[in-house]
């Protein structure tokens, strides 16, 4: 097993990582930590230590177990059990436990999504794939319309102006790969 330090130093680039693939600045987190930006910023950098006091409300706030921000050797079940979060209305379920590199999300989009009057483009680092498993999505990207139906699969620079809605009556279920600093999922595949 790792030794402590080495497990004590990886902490800072997990809450980096997790902070970024979330889009929240330090000074978000810290709003809804109560801990101070220096602190936050000096756990991240590796100049302070994290103590149990810090982690768990970072724990909290990102909605991760805390094993995930130290690390914690794996327990034997490989089943992935992430707690789902929340952002606009939409459901995210996270599929992969590290953060950092290209994150997988199942999202669920309600019926009638997004439920705001005005609904803007937005854009973002990153890049994004996106698979539908059920229901219809409409997606805006930058001059485009596209309505995506079950088995259809998009991917972009999220850069371009975008938007993804759900104006039908029932749910619609997506699988997305996400790469907060703009990698890409590369398929490989042999001919036949």
């Amino acid at each position: 097993m790792e030794d402590f330090a080495t497990v004590l130093d990886g902490v800072g680039p997990r809450l980096r990582a997790i902070r970024t693939a979330r889009n929240l600045t330090l000074t978000e987190v810290a709003e809804a930590t109560g801990i101070s930006l220096s602190t936050l910023s000096r756990l991240e950098s590796g100049g302070r230590k994290p103590t149990l006091e810090l982690l768990l409300p970072l724990a909290h706030a990102f909605q991760v177990a805390l094993d995930e921000l130290v690390d914690a050797p794996q327990t034997g079940d490989p089943r992935v059990r992430m707690p789902s979060f929340r952002r606009y209305g939409a459901t995210f379920v996270p599929l992969t436990r590290r953060p950092g590199g290209v994150q997988a999300f199942k999202q669920i989009l309600p019926p009638g999504y997004p439920h705001r009057d005005v609904v803007e483009p937005q854009t973002h680092e990153g890049y994004e794939w996106m698979y539908v498993l059920s229901g219809r999505v409409h997606l805006h990207l930058g001059e485009q319309r596209l309505d995506l139906v079950p088995g259809e699969v998009v991917e972009f620079d999220t850069h371009l102006p975008h938007i993804v809605m759900n104006p039908y009556d029932e749910p619609a279920e997506l699988i997305n790969l996400f790469g907060p600093q703009g990698e890409r999922a590369h398929v490989k595949a042999r001919p036949r």
